[in-house]
């Protein structure tokens, strides 16, 4: 969620983000004025308390008088326990409205926590506004093929993967349902070679590998920011538990509730995982093959870094992202992602889209994205402030290096007349073999 000052002291900034992402600005006002209700309530709070406190302690010192005057016989005693009963009396009045307030000063807070949640990051300087449609290219690496020049119509990815003995949709489907899939032969050597290169390369980038749960409790996926307007996600009623879509979710709570030592640099983990998605929303879109599909394997980088260090880490894992690309030597553009297609979490986001020759267009294969520190203050993940006397919200980062989906992109693009593909050269080592052959 986004830092309360922000929307204090940046007001204009916020309504800004607002605007780009395609948002209601109004919300700005409304949790201005929440909070101003809350702070006053925490005043009125504070103001009967220390009068609650200073007539208790004033029952306190009648109660002693009237009781000394009493075993004295002082014919006052009568007057001063009738004193004291009275002051005891609006000790308790005060008590309850002490009570009340605070109650007040709950709902308020309660009702700020609500609408501060309604609001995305605030997009970084520099995002394109609008939407899915909007973004900025950034840059094109290498040109597509012309198949027409080499004199053969190039066949999509599932034809090629049928062919090939690598993809068996029907018997997916068949076992769990639309978008649902079996990697067979080739297939399952393409995909853990993909996923063991990128493994490979995050190890020598310095990143530590983990094989993360994919199912996780509610306030990690919550923390996440996936569950603000997000249909996305399988839950699991009966054990109140999430499947994850990426790894990302585990590795950002895996230090929820610490405080990091980020005096070395960055701490950065590589996540392997399977991953899940409804695919909500996506009636009729990518009905054939494997680009949008319900379960698939992914590795994914993610980062935890001091806020000021986060723009340049997020072109660190962008590199990384491209450095991948170019091992597996198709054409592919890197995208500026306009602010109303950004995750709610994501500040900016930047997606490396590959060629795919049957579709004609760029598809995405790699995003990485800067959540500076909005999953990190919902998780309460901090580090120690440079006086080391407090501490701050650290900035998280994820990227994909290495999913399921690049085996699209490799088929099509490296495909021959035969039918067979040709394996890029970096992964040739991870799969074994050169060529993928057609099945007889």
């Amino acid at each position: 969620m986004i830092d309360i000052k922000l929307v204090r002291e940046t007001p204009d900034a916020v309504r800004a983000s607002q605007v780009a992402r395609g948002e209601d600005p109004a919300v700005v006002d409304a949790i201005l004025a929440a909070d101003d209700r809350r702070r006053a309530s925490l005043r009125d709070v504070e103001s009967r308390r220390a009068e609650q406190n200073v007539a208790s302690k004033d029952v306190g010192a009648l109660m002693g008088r009237a009781q000394k005057a009493k075993k004295a016989g002082d014919a006052d005693a009568d007057r001063l326990m009738e004193t004291a009963q009275e002051a005891r009396g609006h000790a308790a009045r005060l008590g309850d409205e002490v009570k009340a307030l605070q109650e007040a000063a709950d709902a308020a807070q309660g009702e700020l926590d609500k609408l501060v949640r309604v609001v995305g990051n605030v997009v970084i300087d520099g995002v394109p506004p609008g939407g899915e449609d909007d973004f900025v290219v950034r840059t094109t690496v290498g040109e597509p093929r012309d198949f027409a020049a080499e004199g053969f119509e190039p066949l999509d990815h599932l034809a090629l993967g049928e062919k090939l003995g690598a993809i068996d949709m029907e018997r997916g489907a068949k076992v769990s349902g639309a978008r649902f899939y079996f990697l067979t032969g080739v297939g399952a050597r393409l995909e853990l070679a993909i996923l063991n290169m990128a493994l490979a390369q995050a190890i020598e980038a310095g990143f530590t590998p983990m094989v993360t749960p994919t199912l996780v409790l509610p306030k990690v996926m919550d923390g996440t920011g996936y569950l603000d307007a997000h249909d996305d996600v399988y839950h699991l009623p009966s054990d109140d538990l999430y499947l994850t879509g990426t790894s990302e979710v585990a590795l950002a709570g895996y230090h929820a509730d610490e405080i990091l030592d980020l005096s070395a640099g960055p701490k950065r983990y590589a996540g392997w995982s399977a991953c899940y998605r409804r695919e909500a929303g996506s009636h009729g879109k990518d009905t054939r093959g494997i680009i949008r599909v319900h379960q698939f394997q992914k590795v994914e980088m993610f980062s935890y870094c001091r806020p000021e260090d986060a723009e340049a880490e997020h072109e660190r894992l962008l590199a990384w992202e491209q450095e991948m690309l170019a091992k597996i030597e198709v054409p592919y553009r890197v995208i500026d992602t306009a602010a109303g297609d950004l995750g709610r979490s994501a500040a900016r986001k930047f997606d490396c889209e590959a060629w795919v020759p049957t579709q004609g267009r760029y598809r995405e294969l790699t995003s990485t994205s800067n959540c500076t520190t909005y999953q990190a203050r919902r998780l309460n993940t901090r580090e120690r402030s440079g006086d080391g006397k407090g501490t701050r919200t650290v900035a998280t980062l994820n990227g994909t290096l290495g999913t399921t989906r690049w085996i699209v992109a490799i088929l099509e693009n490296h495909q021959q007349p035969d039918g067979s593909v040709v394996v890029p050269q970096a992964l040739r080592p991870y799969v074994g073999l050169d060529v993928l052959e057609p099945l007889a």
